[in-house]
């Protein structure tokens, strides 16, 4: 707002100094004049260019600090869906979820089906059953391989830590069902950069952008591990500084 501000009053300095060159001014004080008059249009041109180019850059840089975020949002996902997988439910401790990357297991399992014999009453009878037998364990850490799991909690580029919340919902009647949401404020991720953009930004409504205050991942009020990110952000590999 405030650099369109600046246009509109050096678009009406310009138009008033013209005027006076043509109408007013005697002929000694032209040439100062026009100089003044010269310096306001390249001053308009600079503004109108920064007025175009401000929201261009501010976006490039943007989809690479988000890039980042939804990375590290994406391993804190299948960090709590793998722990949930083992523990039933998800955890708001991140050491927790941490520790559980690097010292636990998944239970590897066959379904198999057997041939019970049964004894009903005065006979017996083969009855076929399906059995799940622990064959062996695969540690969770191999599943993280390659991934920075360690630092997932922290804010790329910034000394801030991803709010982690659990909780509950109820799924079907009398049934329900453990939630988990990881989210940060785009304030946060955006820092330093021009304040009324980031506004803008904050009030953005979807679509190829993120909607919202917060980029996150889950839900306290669904069953839902799903980010907010449109789907650009997932074929991303930017790294860019």
């Amino acid at each position: 707002m405030s650099s369109i501000l600046i246009i509109i009053v050096a678009i009406l300095a310009v138009a008033g100094l013209a005027y006076l060159i043509v109408n007013k001014l005697p002929s000694k004080l032209k040439p100062v004049v026009s100089v003044v008059l010269w310096a306001v249009i390249i001053f308009l041109g600079y503004s109108i260019y920064q007025s175009i180019m401000k929201p261009i850059h501010f976006n490039q840089k943007k989809k690479v600090k988000y890039a980042k975020v939804i990375e590290n949002l994406k391993v804190i996902r299948d960090a709590e869906i793998a722990y949930a997988e083992v523990n039933r439910k998800f955890t708001a401790n991140a050491k927790v979820l941490i520790d559980f990357i690097e010292k636990d297991s998944f239970a590897i399992t066959e379904i198999k089906n057997v041939v019970i014999t049964e004894q009903r009453g005065r006979i017996t009878v083969d009855v076929e059953k399906r059995v799940v037998d622990t064959v062996g364990f695969e540690p969770v850490s191999k599943s993280f391989e390659g991934r920075d799991y360690k630092n997932m909690m922290t804010v790329p580029g910034t000394d801030a830590k991803f709010e982690l919340a659990t909780g509950t919902v109820e799924k079907v009647q009398g049934v329900q069902a453990s939630v988990f949401e990881a989210k940060v404020d785009k304030a946060v991720v955006l820092e330093g950069m021009d304040d009324d953009l980031i506004n803008q930004e904050k009030e953005a409504l979807g679509g190829i952008n993120v909607p919202g205050e917060f980029i996150s991942v889950g839900s306290l009020e669904d069953v839902n591990s799903n980010g907010n990110w449109p789907p650009f952000y997932d074929g991303r590999k930017d790294n860019t500084n």
